[in-house]
């Protein structure tokens, strides 16, 4: 099974926004949730890389917190994390015959009565699992599952981080979205975990705007993007190319009249980011529905979805097909398989809000400037800056040569520790 879905937890533009209704591994074959049964929650494992998906309950001594978290590891077994008087505990659970096996992990400590810790979207390796901690003015990385000595922290930034997005599928390059800690606008930065943490800006499309990223697919390259730096103080859904002289753009049509957060790419486009689709959950006053939306389509299919969804999960397959995983009181665990509209792009004007910009300029470091200082007004209108692979102290990727040899103006090299997304001047 090839389904691939990257989600986060800021993909409402809020911090700490509700998890999905399950959490599914990278590979798409488990999921876990916590279901309810007689008014009490308890962990289950979904199978979903068989012939029929089925449903594993795993329910410990007692019933679990409304704050309890679960996720899938690769092996079958769930990562579980409870909260007791700011004592974060983690443990793995696995089914023994009739009962249910749990192997202490260990816990970490954040006493402070603003401090939160949370499990950070499944590693692309399905074997290891992470946590992002906020305690005051700064933001703790910690392995939880998967290390020799878990948990260990393996970063530590200043400011108050959020989201959660990987970059790569070695579970190395991890995206976070950044508010500093004198409160100025929330950027994404790059965490390298396998280099101690060191941190590289991603975005940061004008000076003043908050730019977070929702969704990446390492495959394509295409980013999924929320900001308002077309509209200050309003957030817009925007798209952008991982390695890309092109600028980062906000269509018309994903203005949508109600709340809308996509939460899973279709994998194994490589170098088509054009042609992938996106899964959107959009919320509006007669309940929740889908929304699949392509760069080149220009347009959104408004979708029903399943009675029973859990809410904010999906998986796309590579010949894109969605799948929807579902629970109801008949049907215990069962995916739906939707097939959306193929894409049919038509000649249309110059998307008013794509923003052009000019290419970097040849043989000269790039490195982040406020917008004001990179580009120059024209007809009294301010350009925008593009989202381009900025090597440290190199040329940037598409300038020169490179430029030359690719006429889609993508960089075909993947990300390479040290490098960010920036405004290349």
């Amino acid at each position: 099974m090839t389904d691939r879905a990257f989600t986060t937890a800021a993909a409402e533009g809020n911090e700490w926004a509700p998890r999905p209704g399950c959490v599914t591994t990278a590979d798409g074959s488990y999921a876990a949730r916590l279901a309810l049964d007689d008014g009490s929650l308890y962990p289950e494992r979904w199978t979903l890389d068989g012939p029929e998906p089925y449903a594993v309950p795993l329910p410990g001594n007692q019933p679990e917190e409304p704050g309890t978290e679960v996720q899938p590891l690769t092996d079958g077994r769930v990562l579980i994390h409870r909260v007791a008087a700011g004592r974060h505990t983690f443990s793995l659970l696995y089914p023994t015959g009739p009962g249910t096996g749990e192997l202490p992990l260990g816990s970490v400590e954040c006493p402070a009565e603003d401090a939160r810790l949370r499990l950070l979207p499944p590693a692309p390796t399905g074997d290891r699992a992470f946590a992002l901690a906020v305690d005051g003015g700064s933001t703790a990385v910690w392995q939880v599952a998967g290390g020799p000595g878990v948990p260990e922290r393996l970063a530590q930034l200043p400011g108050r981080c959020s989201g959660g997005v990987w970059l790569d599928r070695a579970g190395r390059m991890l995206a976070l979205d950044r508010t500093p800690p004198d409160g100025g606008p929330t950027k994404t930065v790059v965490v390298d975990l396998a280099r101690g943490g060191e941190v590289s800006p991603l975005l940061q499309i004008a000076d003043a705007s908050h730019d977070r990223l929702l969704l990446a697919d390492p495959d394509s390259g295409l980013l999924l993007i929320r900001s308002d730096a077309p509209s200050p103080g309003q957030d817009r859904l925007g798209w952008g190319v991982l390695g890309s002289t092109l600028p980062v753009r906000f269509p018309e049509c994903l203005r949508l009249d109600g709340p809308a957060a996509p939460f899973a790419i279709q994998p194994g486009q490589a170098l088509m980011p054009e042609s992938c689709a996106v899964a959107l959950r959009i919320d509006g006053a007669a309940g929740s529905w889908i929304g699949v939306w392509r760069p080149a389509d220009r347009r959104v299919h408004h979708l029903a979805a399943p009675e029973g969804w859990l809410k904010g999960t999906g998986l796309w397959t590579r010949d894109g097909v969605l799948r929807l995983p579902y629970a109801t009181r008949t049907v215990r665990c069962a995916v739906a398989r939707v097939v959306p509209p193929a894409a049919a792009p038509a000649p249309q004007p110059e998307d008013p809000g794509r923003w052009p910009v000019p290419k970097p300029a040849v043989g000269r470091t790039s490195r982040p400037v406020p917008l004001q200082q990179a580009l120059a007004p024209r007809g009294g209108r301010t350009e925008r800056t593009p989202l381009v692979w900025v090597r440290k102290k190199q040329t940037p990727v598409g300038s020169g040569n490179g430029a030359a040899g690719n006429a889609e103006g993508r960089g075909a090299t993947p990300p390479v520790p040290g490098t960010a997304v920036v405004a290349a001047r």
